[in-house]
């Protein structure tokens, strides 16, 4: 079953590191447990930068894009539930199902793993993400939704990703946090951290956009505004932070991806308490840390990389605007000018840029 789509359509492929094209290709053919979407936005974040510079793992020639969301054009013979104009979104994984970490339940290190829009892959027949005109997906990895904008729906992959991190963390209810930075999965999880348990919430971050946007949107109870020029005024400023919170928090989550900052996280988690590290960090990163701290003080150490299966989840909260990134999506760009769009991310121009095909 399926609606008029043509035979060819526009697409952003990597041929290798650093060198990508607007390229024109069949449109897919959905095979029969997969459903053919028009495209209307995927989200760049920082995971396609790192793709494009080489430092994220990633097998090439492939169309890139893995936060996609577009309207159902042509369903596979076998496929039921879903219906030609339905707006879904697509979850980006994978799985093998038979290696070692799948068979224990553990899938989201599937020894097989692939992404749309990440990974050309043989085994999984995984190639193409959303930076194209149309793309397929298994159905049983498509949601439905209908209040967000397109804009909107670009952010449900890394709504997801704060759902997993919140599964990694499980704050007790009545605890405090303390989120290091503010971007766009910052800003969902910030308020997930408020809907599930902590009750007094302080984000730090840089005085800039993100924070005004955070502020706006009331995802904290307090804000420490970091200077971007003055190390010293920062000094001070942690120093407050620390006369007014002596015994630290129950939870810090560094969503910087600076590994400078990790310390400072470990300084201010309470006896007891939980670090998450939550950013991306650079394979070469490394930190010193006080074992005798982590010890004594009996601190757990927690990593989040990324989501499996909390897709759905994702989707009912930005539905509900129980999490709201209204305003968080503040550039977008046609394919043609996917360049343009990379600068924007790369330049810290925007807090979030999206394609919208």
């Amino acid at each position: 079953m399926s609606s008029q789509v043509p035979q060819s359509m526009k697409a952003i492929r990597y041929n290798k590191v650093k060198d990508y094209e607007l390229v024109t290709l069949p449109v897919p053919t959905p095979k029969a447990d997969e459903v053919l979407i028009k495209v209307r936005s995927c989200g760049i974040c920082g995971t396609d930068l790192h793709i494009h510079d080489g430092d994220f793992e990633s097998r090439m020639p492939v169309v890139t894009g893995h936060e996609t969301s577009g309207e159902v054009v042509a369903i596979g013979s076998t496929v039921t539930g879903f219906s030609i104009g339905d707006r879904v979104t697509g979850d980006n994984s994978e799985l093998c199902g038979h290696c070692h970490f799948c068979r224990e339940g553990k899938l989201l290190f599937c020894e097989n793993f692939s992404a749309h829009g990440v990974h050309f892959s043989l085994i999984l027949q995984v190639v193409n993400g959303g930076f194209a005109e149309y793309c397929v997906f298994p159905a049983a990895k498509l949601f439905r939704f209908s209040v967000c904008s397109w804009e909107e729906a670009s952010l449900f992959e890394a709504a997801a990703c704060a759902v997993h991190g919140l599964d990694r963390l499980l704050p007790r209810p009545g605890s405090t946090a303390l989120l290091l930075g503010i971007g766009p999965t910052s800003i969902c999880l910030a308020q997930l951290l408020k809907l599930n348990g902590v009750q007094k919430l302080i984000i730090a971050a840089r005085a800039g956009d993100k924070m005004e946007l955070g502020k706006k949107l009331a995802i904290a109870d307090e804000y420490l505004e970091l200077d971007r020029n003055s190390d010293d005024a920062n000094n001070q400023k942690w120093a407050a932070m620390h006369e007014k919170y002596p015994h630290g928090f129950d939870n810090v989550i560094d969503a910087t991806g600076d590994p400078s900052m990790l310390n400072l996280a470990i300084d201010f988690c309470t006896k007891a308490g939980k670090v998450m590290f939550y950013g991306a960090y650079a394979p070469e990163d490394m930190i010193e840390i006080s074992p005798g701290k982590i010890f004594r003080d009996e601190i757990t150490i927690l990593g989040s990389f990324s989501q499996m299966w909390c897709l759905p989840r994702a989707v009912e909260y930005l539905e509900s605007r129980k999490v709201d990134v209204r305003g968080v999506v503040t550039h977008t760009f046609p394919l043609e000018n996917f360049g343009d769009a990379l600068d924007a991310v790369r330049t810290k121009k925007c807090i979030k840029a999206t394609i919208l095909p």
